[in-house]
């Protein structure tokens, strides 16, 4: 395959002075294809847009390309559209010439795809210089180099443009910062002072902030004590807090439990708060009846509570949102009562089941799918240690 050694891709405008913030080239040029793509060399024209106001190396630019061209030997021509993003550098002035070199990527279109020519990713690098007028308007001339992945082979391009740069948009004047001075009379200069207001004669230290003390007398720093107001004498951890404990008794740490008044005796999850089992309980719309497969679990939850005597569970009913609210109401208690009938004949004592009806009150769904309306016909257990 042939390859034309090209040069940097669509080389982008960059403001002659670098007090304006934007560039626009329109260019015009011309076009030489790599004898691969079975186009004629043509004309093309196009536009380029810089943005200068960024403190980097490169500087950010959209270049635009337009050609219209002839399949070799034929009578049919297609557009070919190039669009690139590209970083271009500025260098040092030689003379009343201003070298420059960017580096790009960008994709090609074309509205005929003959010799198995196709749209795709191409990548550009480019040189160029400019050459001013005044301080905003410039002569540009570029040589743009383009690899394009064209159907498993790599073609190239290259344009060589010309064009006239105008540069506007002046950059707003920074305000010098003070790198001295000392207002807070802290011994601290301004520039280096986290804390700029220190109340004078306070000790600071090297940040120009009060050194640490230990306000609450709980024997850790100001600096890193997160219960700055701890009463006198108070046990603490390493963050001057309280140190944990378990008020309720329930097996979780005060720091992590979410539900700090639970009942003595309640058997609870992780979080500190009573748990709720959701036996899986199945039912037909309006009805109570257990299914097969639902007495399965039921039974299940029997076997638990006959290896744990000491737990005693309230067997609670829920409905979805069809049907009338009182209706919804007496079925969620007939559900319950089904449920809890079946545990006490698998052998649990009666006085450790009861059971009560919630309705459509607690949806743990939306009832506007059936989705929803299904999960919120449930049965659920609240276990509670004796």
């Amino acid at each position: 395959m042939k390859k034309l050694l090209l040069i940097p891709a669509l080389l982008g405008s960059m403001a002659i002075a670098q007090d304006y913030k934007y560039e626009i080239t329109p260019v015009v040029g011309y076009n030489i294809a790599e004898g691969n793509l079975n186009l004629d060399n043509q004309f093309l024209v196009g536009a380029e847009f810089q943005y200068n106001d960024c403190d980097s190396l490169l500087k950010p630019e959209l270049s635009i390309l337009y050609t219209d061209s002839d399949y070799e030997n034929s009578n049919i021509s297609t557009d070919i559209y190039r669009i690139a993003v590209n970083g271009v550098h500025e260098y040092d002035a030689i003379g009343n010439i201003i070298p420059l070199a960017k580096v790009g990527v960008g994709y090609e279109t074309m509205d005929r795809h003959l010799f198995e020519n196709k749209e795709s990713i191409f990548f550009d690098v480019g040189a160029g210089a400019k050459i001013p007028f005044t301080d905003s308007i410039a002569l540009k001339l570029e040589a743009i180099y383009m690899l394009k992945n064209n159907d498993n082979r790599w073609d190239s391009n290259l344009a060589m443009l010309a064009g006239i740069n105008f540069a506007f948009g002046p950059k707003s004047q920074s305000v010098p910062v003070p790198v001295d001075g000392d207002d807070d009379n802290d011994g601290v200069l301004n520039p280096i002072d986290q804390c700029p207001t220190t109340p004078t004669g306070t000790t600071v230290d090297a940040k120009g902030c009060k050194v640490d003390g230990d306000d609450d007398n709980d024997g850790v720093l100001n600096s890193i004590d997160q219960c700055p107001t701890t009463p006198t004498g108070t046990t603490v951890d390493a963050k001057g807090c309280k140190v944990d404990g378990d008020d309720d008794n329930d097996g979780v740490l005060n720091s992590i439990d979410q539900c700090p008044t639970t009942p003595t005796g309640n058997l609870v999850d992780r979080d500190g708060c009573t748990k709720i089992v959701n036996l899986h309980v199945n039912f037909e719309n309006n009805s109570y009846v257990v299914d097969e497969a639902s007495k399965l679990r039921v039974k299940k939850f029997a076997n638990f509570l006959t290896t744990r005597s000491n737990f005693t569970a309230q067997i609670i009913g829920h409905t979805n949102s069809i049907g009338r609210e009182l209706d919804n109401q007496i079925l969620s208690e007939n559900r319950a009562n089904a449920v809890r009938d079946l545990i006490i004949e698998y052998g649990i004592e009666a006085h450790r089941v009861t059971a009560i009806g919630k309705g459509e009150s607690t949806p743990v769904a939306s009832n506007d799918t059936a989705e929803g309306l299904a999960q919120n016909r449930r049965i659920e257990a609240s276990l509670n240690k004796n």
